[in-house]
């Protein structure tokens, strides 16, 4: 089986190629802007620019994947605010040249989506839940899945929710490592306590990810973490497993941030259909942190 994967220069691209170097399943091309960050591996890489119309139907031809793994967008959410325009390109129009490249290949085409494209007045939020969007990233990332959900190729639906993780190549941070830098260097942080999510490890979004394309699981999933905390609860919990003074953190709700975006304060997901119908067996958030821990040592 063939599969092609767009943004494996990212958090979770890198972390499907580190799965799948184990497997014999699938024949792999990987993708991305410009260079490879993924270091050793044996699996191909070419550059692909998914806002490229030609370059994403002639890479996708030339391969002819059984199915394309689309985790490449824009997710930054107050750039995607304030740059509405190459948020747009990247989370719509891209989805755009991919849908038509997997209908002229015949591809199964997996897509993955944020809970973002809720309110968050009521989370956690079922499969079935109605979107709702308080900000232009949602936007955006809701009109790709109606887009996908137009495809006349079958289709699947990744949602998931603050993903977390590490890698050797990667500049942005997340809550841990935020928490664990700001901290171990003294210094004092402000954390929300008035915003919930279900925070989801990177290796469980991308086992999730290849679940649903082995087994061609068409539909909408919710992938994400079990544990339902505020990031003032992710915060403790990282100070209290990495022995870090938690006396620096102190509590903050939204009003105390000017943000060019607004955030949903209550989202986070239910996922029993992706435990029970596909096998998905997610970390606890302790379990989490205890695989990033082991993986911060390796890097050092």
């Amino acid at each position: 089986m063939k599969l092609l994967i767009t943004g494996t220069n990212g958090l979770l691209g890198q972390k499907l190629v580190s799965q799948l170097e184990k497997e014999t399943f699938w024949d792999v091309l990987a993708t991305s802007r410009g260079e490879s960050r993924l270091g050793e591996t044996a699996i191909r890489y070419q550059s692909m620019d998914i806002e490229n119309r030609e370059d994403v139907l002639q890479t996708v031809a030339a391969f002819a994947p059984d199915v394309i793994l689309h985790t490449a967008a824009m997710t930054h959410v107050d750039q995607c605010e304030l740059n509405r325009e190459a948020c747009w390109r990247a989370n719509v129009e891209a989805v755009q040249h991919l849908i038509a490249a997997a209908e002229q290949c015949g591809a199964f085409l997996l897509h993955v989506s944020t809970d973002f494209i809720f309110s968050g007045e009521e989370g956690p939020y079922s499969e079935e839940a109605t979107p709702a969007p308080v900000n232009f990233y949602g936007e955006s990332k809701l009109e790709a899945e109606r887009l996908v959900q137009g495809a006349r190729t079958p289709w699947a639906i990744a949602r998931t929710v603050l993903v977390y993780g590490i890698t050797n190549s990667l500049s942005r941070s997340n809550i841990i490592v935020w928490v664990k830098n700001s901290l171990e260097s003294g210094k004092a942080i402000q954390v929300v306590d008035d915003q919930w999510r279900t925070p989801t490890l990177a290796e469980d979004l991308a086992a999730g990810c290849l679940l649903i394309a082995r087994q061609k699981a068409e539909g909408i999933w919710n992938i994400s973490g079990k544990d339902f905390l505020s990031p003032l609860e992710m915060a403790q919990k990282t100070a209290d497993f990495f022995g870090l003074d938690s006396s620096l953190i102190s509590r903050a709700d939204s009003s105390t941030f000017t943000q060019p975006a607004r955030r949903p304060p209550r989202t986070g997901f239910t996922i029993q259909k992706a435990q029970s119908q596909l096998g998905y067996q997610p970390h606890s958030f302790e379990e989490g942190l205890a695989l990033v821990a082991r993986q911060i040592k390796q890097l050092q």
